[in-house]
């Protein structure tokens, strides 16, 4: 059984960064997809950035490119989420979440995500 621990998440004013953090256990002997996904109050769960565990598989959602970056060690099961030039609009509840994949496609549109997070918040002000 694949478990998902975030942590990193917090308040920060517009234009600073946050880093964060995935602790990934119970997913050994074949490759998934990683993800982290967004949902702010109101609107629709949003999926930010993904990565494969074999490597490669990066997706970045539109809203984020440039400013965000998807990352992992392996040597630690650890998923990272590095957020600059951070938006009032980048506030929202995010996710880590996971899905055995036998593909590098790992878009939030390709196939659902079997796995999550209990999710971590992050909150950006003007």
């Amino acid at each position: 059984q694949v478990q998902l621990v975030e942590s990193g998440g917090g308040s920060v004013q517009a234009g600073g960064s946050l880093r964060l953090s995935c602790a990934a256990s119970g997913y050994y002997g074949r490759r998934y997809c990683m993800g982290w996904f967004r949902q702010a109050p109101g609107k629709e769960r949003e999926g930010v950035a993904t990565i494969s565990t074999g490597g490669g598989g990066e997706y970045y959602a539109d809203s984020v490119k440039g400013r965000f970056t998807i990352s992992q060690d392996i040597t630690k099961n650890t998923l990272y989420l590095q957020m600059n030039s951070l938006k009032p609009e980048d506030t929202a509840m995010y996710y880590c979440a996971a899905r055995p994949s036998s593909t590098f496609d790992c878009r939030p549109q390709r196939a659902p995500y079997n796995y999550w997070g209990q999710g971590t918040q992050v909150t950006v002000s003007s």
